[in-house]
């Protein structure tokens, strides 16, 4: 079985420990690989690495750093295939799926390419007499990602883009569920001309995250996952100095209006809440239905739930592939059997699903759950899994103080013909990203990502302007060039006013 390593300064290290994980199959169950668990010792040399390598790369020229950008946004372009390949034998998702996500992540290396614009400071002339003021960023040194496994593409490429392109030095710390990607990746920054110790990937557990939090040379974490951990991470790495923005979980809805177009709306949250098996941040895991909407909505999902294609996610007539880990497995079958239990309807039911030829696969049928409420476990669990709870209400007030009650505040939809309806809606809920009969609102790379409440801890949103304000600090320089023979001596006064 194929051992995973780590990658630090430009080539792969095996590292002191000797801690291993297994790397699964989803659609067979089968272990893949052996995956390196890096000690808090590997971590400290990779850290190293990195920080020998920011003087250089800090102090390097923004067109050359952009021209590595370029190069580098080729080579993924070349190579959106083999990633998708990778993604898919370790995730599970559909191969046009993981294509996909390679795609969303090229969108944020196009971003970071213009950098020479992006890092721009501001300048005014004569603000006193003689006197000029300007303003730049500079990079803040040795920065660390520590990502899912949902997107184990897109969601580092929300990261390390960016503070590589404003001068950093970068080290991963992957899901240890679907890391060959990321090595990849190494592979292509090299190509790209990266120098050395400038990008590094760690494997590991709690034990490699410790050690980034604790390292007083990291000066800065950006996370996604859960929001237990997400807390964690946040309230650890802050404690010690860091700049850290950690993303959690959601619980994100779309309300269905009487007004929708039925068979549109259906469509689309049948996609939203099923696509990738569910494991989305973003995937649409409660409808609200209003009013005469509710049935007709329900009936309608139902029968697009039945038709998802089920299979190996590299069956190009696949619409939907297993769940990551078949721990996941039953905790979704487990969420959906106490659904019932506790009085939801399963109109669809998603837990006895075997593929043929994949029996020790980690699948979990789309499901559909009406008469949910607000009380039972399967709408208070995030389920990342393929499970479309249904709850109802009378009214759009109703419907937006559901949303508003919930502790998560990653994305919300609303599915409506009326503009007065969508305005009240959009100012209305206290959420992060607003889709307009758009179900998944993921916004585009040059917007930043980012939710609300028990979505996000810290202050900054991943990527986008907010993404190079959180991978740099300002500097703020008055600069005065008088001629000697003219000094007029010194104020002691702290100048208010224009001289």
């Amino acid at each position: 079985m194929t051992t995973i390593d780590h990658w630090i300064g430009g080539r792969t290290a095996s590292g002191m420990s000797q801690r291993t994980s297994t790397v699964f199959n989803p659609a067979t169950g089968a272990p893949s690989a052996e995956l390196r668990l890096a000690s808090a010792s590997d971590v400290a040399d990779a850290v190293g690495v990195a920080e020998a390598a920011f003087e250089g790369w800090a102090q390097s020229s923004i067109s050359k750093r952009a021209k590595v950008l370029f190069a580098f946004r080729e080579l993924v372009n070349n190579h959106v295939d083999e990633l998708a390949a990778l993604i898919v034998d370790e995730h599970g998702k559909v191969f046009s799926d993981a294509q996909g996500e390679v795609q969303r992540g090229l969108e944020v290396i196009e971003f970071a390419c213009g950098i020479p614009s992006l890092l721009k400071g501001d300048y005014s002339d004569q603000v006193s007499s003689g006197v000029d003021t300007f303003s730049f960023r500079e990079p803040l040194g040795v920065v660390a990602g520590i990502t899912p496994f949902n997107f184990p593409v897109m969601v580092p490429m929300w990261m390390y883009p960016v503070a590589i392109a404003c001068g950093n030095t970068f080290i991963l710390k992957p899901s240890e569920r679907d890391p060959s990607a990321s090595m990849l990746v190494a592979d292509l920054w090299q190509r790209a001309g990266l120098p050395d110790g400038v990008f590094n990937v760690v494997h590991g557990d709690k034990v490699a995250v410790d050690a980034l939090l604790d390292d007083p040379r990291v000066a800065a974490v950006s996370f996604v996952g859960s929001t237990p951990i997400a807390q964690y991470i946040h309230e650890r790495g802050s404690a010690n100095g860091k700049r850290v923005q950690a993303l959690g979980g959601a619980k994100n809805h779309a309300i269905v209006m009487p007004d929708a177009g039925i068979d549109f709306a259906a469509d689309h949250l049948s996609a939203a809440a099923f696509g990738s098996a569910g494991e989305r941040c973003m995937a649409i895991s409660v409808a609200v239905a209003l009013g005469s909407a509710a049935d007709a909505i329900v009936e309608a999902v139902t029968a697009r739930a039945l038709a998802v294609k089920v299979g190996n996610g590299h069956d190009a007539s696949r619409e939907m592939g297993p769940v990551v880990s078949a721990a996941a497995q039953q905790r979704i079958k487990r969420l959906i059997g106490t659904g019932e239990a506790q009085g939801a309807r399963i109109a669809v039911d998603g837990r006895d699903l075997v593929v043929p030829g994949y029996e020790n696969g980690f699948f979990v049928g789309p499901t559909v759950l009406d008469d949910v409420t607000t009380k039972m476990d399967v709408y208070q669990e995030e389920i990342f899994g393929p499970v479309l709870s249904v709850v109802r209400a009378d009214n759009i007030d109703d419907a937006i103080a559901i949303i508003n009650a919930n502790p998560f505040g990653n994305g919300t939809a609303i599915f409506t013909a009326s503009g007065e309806s969508a305005r009240r809606f959009q100012r209305g809920v206290h959420v992060g990203m607003i889709g307009i009969n758009v179900p998944v609102p993921v916004p585009m790379a040059f917007y930043s990502f980012g939710g609300w409440k028990n979505s996000l801890f810290g202050d900054k949103h991943v990527h986008g302007p907010e993404g190079v304000s959180f991978y740099t600090r300002a500097k703020v320089v008055t600069s005065r060039w008088p001629e000697v023979a003219a000094s007029a001596g010194a104020n002691f006064n702290f100048s208010t006013t224009a001289r």
